[in-house]
């Protein structure tokens, strides 16, 4: 993880391969640019994948984050990237959630943030999890949570 301004970010605008797992992906910032203004923002990835680490079956999910942006902002693509490293990475729906709030908090130590799996039905039961840590403003409104069918537009 790293703090980059937009002139030394590494991946952006050039070709990035897929990160083998996780632990080798490289969360990039740039600097918020209103950093007086507290405000929501929200990265919605509707096909988040991982395998189960026993059966090595693809787990899907939609993967909600929210955050109020500190002094730093996520880079799109490689957070996007780092999504995309647990595709052939084997962890459990928890595991997965949680491993992706923690990469975000230490990245961007962020004044609110909540990360939010809400994993598609496997042997019948559906598995959502929910990690949040620090205060939202009371300036400040997520969009509220819930089941979605999103994918890549409005409702």
């Amino acid at each position: 993880m790293t703090e980059r301004g937009p002139q030394n970010l590494t991946q952006l605008g050039r070709p990035s391969p897929l990160p083998e797992n996780p632990q080798a992906a490289v969360l990039e910032t740039i600097e918020n640019p209103h950093p007086d203004r507290d405000y929501v923002v929200r990265l919605t990835a509707p096909e988040f994948t991982t395998l189960c680490p026993i059966t090595g079956q693809p787990d899907f999910a939609v993967m909600i984050v929210d955050y109020v942006p500190g002094t730093k902002l996520v880079e799109s693509k490689s957070f996007k990237l780092f999504l995309g490293s647990f595709r052939n990475y084997g962890s459990f729906h928890e595991a997965c959630t949680v491993t992706v709030h923690k990469r975000l908090e230490a990245a961007l130590e962020p004044k609110y943030l909540r990360v939010v799996g809400l994993w598609y039905a496997r042997g019948g039961i559906p598995i959502d999890v929910v990690v949040e840590t620090g205060a939202c403003p009371p300036n400040c409104t997520p969009l509220p949570l819930g089941k979605t069918t999103y994918r890549g537009g409005r409702e």
